[in-house]
């Protein structure tokens, strides 16, 4: 990763007008330093050869006026700087979203939630000291040193040589620790993604470690990941306390050099005092942008390392293309059938799918059955067009769903996952999930046709009762229904539910079941289960073993 990456500048575009400020600012920073220093060595001068007061006002004025522009300047490119970074830090978040939203699943890519989390959250903050204080010291890292050297080389050029000189050894220093920095900053942020991916595995399986008497385990296991992180951490931060006293030594050697060849040629009488102290007072100037900037690519270093592991994910190959032409006929008048599919995962030895032929008949019932790894939710991640066949082809009404248009398929199709995501909203938001724009009317004719609206009716605000991450908690099959309810307002006529039975007591599979009956009506349904409630109402059985049909059934609907 180098310091000014251009697969980050290429994604500046709302923000290159700030940036250019910056750059604008940076630039007027520099002459008000040059400014500073020749007034201040012009006031010192005059007052020694006995200058009076009031003919030093004018002078003093713009010493002034100099120091309080640099202030303002330094004030705008840092609040130019801190906007232009919200605003890129906005660009990433949504483009890395947009993104996973499009990307393969991430049993395919390999990456993880954790992962991707912790790359959104704090990996895109770590980006902001780049943007808003690396880039703007770069800037001025570029601009002053040149127009210190320019200006002292007008005032004095033997020390303009000096600094030419020994300038070059900040910048060498600078490299080869940032080559050491980048190393150590990988492994911290390895060691964030592994602390980061084993805590969520954690939290989400803590009633079952508790059960099997093994939070302690894991307690322990989780106090060794974050041992890891700061062991880090601190290796880290040695690094940049160890890289800052090189560069100050380095920068005290040059501007000491500087010194003291102007000092002795000052008290021989070959440089006039104004020209020794201009050049005096500039000779930090020319190295404080170095050293700063050292110190902003330590502060920034996090966000390098993970705009790798961002460019990555951002990089990667999306699951299907969007830009086709034709569009899928509708399945409630158009036959489905999966054609030879064949289907493997790169994790995984073998085909889940081995030639695999199945027909979905417009409005009838195809109950999908078979053990564990079969490749029944593979099926499904087939016809949602969030993976494509290794081999063979789906067919819509003779045309290939490969050549079709997937998000206007998408639209078509009602899907009840076996762990529905209810987001943080109220009941009337997610089930509108299934149709943005529905009225409430139709949003409660969905909740009863979903059984879901006795269990409604007992929340503390009915509707209007906020559920998921920090709202009021639903059991298992309560969520089903919610989702369920999705899909009847959905009201597609291609309907998948993925083990809609799972997991639920006696009362809540009877609910279930009929909410199921009641949504196959005149659509096309492909219901994958284990349990003979909903099976019973299915019009053909299919039995799936190791990828491929080994029985089909026919039987009349109860």
């Amino acid at each position: 990763m180098r310091a000014l990456d251009p697969r980050l500048m290429r994604r500046t575009r709302t923000a290159r007008p700030l940036l250019a400020i910056d750059v604008a600012l940076g630039a007027l920073t520099a002459v008000t330093v040059v400014a500073q220093a020749t007034l201040l060595a012009g006031v010192i001068a005059r007052g020694f050869a006995g200058a009076r007061l009031q003919h030093l006002e004018l002078g003093l004025e713009a010493l002034l006026a100099a120091f309080a522009a640099r202030g303002v300047f330094t004030w705008g490119m840092e609040v130019a700087g801190r906007r232009a970074a919200w605003s890129i830090l906005s660009e990433l978040r949504l483009a890395l979203v947009e993104k996973r939203l499009r990307a393969q699943p991430a049993a395919l890519d390999g990456a993880e939630a954790a992962e991707v989390a912790a790359v959104a959250v704090q990996g895109v903050e770590a980006l902001e000291g780049y943007f808003a204080r690396y880039l703007p010291q770069a800037v001025l890292a570029s601009v002053v040193p040149l127009l210190v050297i320019a200006w002292v080389a007008v005032v004095d050029l033997e020390s303009a040589l000096i600094m030419l000189l020994t300038l070059p050894l900040v910048p060498v220093f600078m490299w080869l620790i940032g080559r050491y920095t980048e190393h150590r900053t990988r492994e911290r942020w390895d060691a964030l993604r592994l602390l980061s991916t084993h805590f969520l595995d954690v939290v989400r399986g803590l009633p079952t470690l508790r059960a099997f008497g093994r939070a302690q385990a894991q307690a322990e296991t989780v106090s060794t990941v974050s041992e890891r992180y700061r062991r880090t951490t601190m290796e880290t931060l040695r690094v940049s306390f160890l890289s800052g006293s090189v560069l100050e030594l380095a920068a005290t050697l040059g501007v000491a050099l500087v010194a003291v060849t102007a000092g002795v040629r000052l008290v021989d009488g070959r440089l006039a005092l104004q020209a020794g102290l201009t050049v005096l007072v500039l000779a930090p100037e020319l190295y404080l942008p170095f050293r700063r900037l050292g110190a902003e690519f330590h502060a920034s270093a996090d966000g390098l390392a993970v705009a790798e592991r961002m460019f990555a994910l951002l990089d990667s190959p999306r699951a299907v293309e969007h830009a086709r032409p034709r569009v899928a006929p509708s399945p409630a008048r158009a036959c489905i059938q999966l054609e030879r599919v064949s289907f493997s995962y790169p994790s995984r030895a073998g085909l889940v799918l081995d030639g695999l032929d199945l027909e979905l008949a417009p409005a009838e019932t195809v109950a999908l059955v078979g053990e564990s790894g079969a490749g029944k939710s593979t099926v499904v991640a087939l016809l949602l067009g969030l993976v494509r066949p290794d081999a063979g082809r789906i067919v819509v009404g003779g045309i290939d769903l490969a050549e079709c248009q997937i998000d206007a398929w998408r639209r078509m199709i009602a899907w009840v996952p076996q762990q529905p995501t209810l987001f943080r909203g109220t009941v009337s938001e997610n089930i509108r999930l299934g149709d943005a724009d529905a009225s409430a009317e139709r949003v409660r004719h969905a909740a009863a046709l979903a059984g879901a609206d006795r269990l409604i009716a007992t929340l503390p605000q009915d509707y209007a009762t906020v559920v998921g991450d920090g709202g009021r908690p639903l059991s298992t099959g309560e969520r089903r229904r919610i989702a369920l309810a999705r899909a009847f307002l959905r009201n597609a006529p291609l309907v998948i539910l993925d083990e809609p039975t799972a997991d639920l007591d006696p009362h809540s599979v009877g609910i279930v079941s009929r909410a199921v009956k009641r949504l196959a009506s005149d659509r096309t349904m492909l219901l994958i289960a284990h349990r003979p409630e909903p099976v019973q109402h299915a019009d053909r059985i299919v039995r799936l073993l190791d990828g491929v049909v080994v029985t089909e059934s026919i039987r009349q609907a109860a």
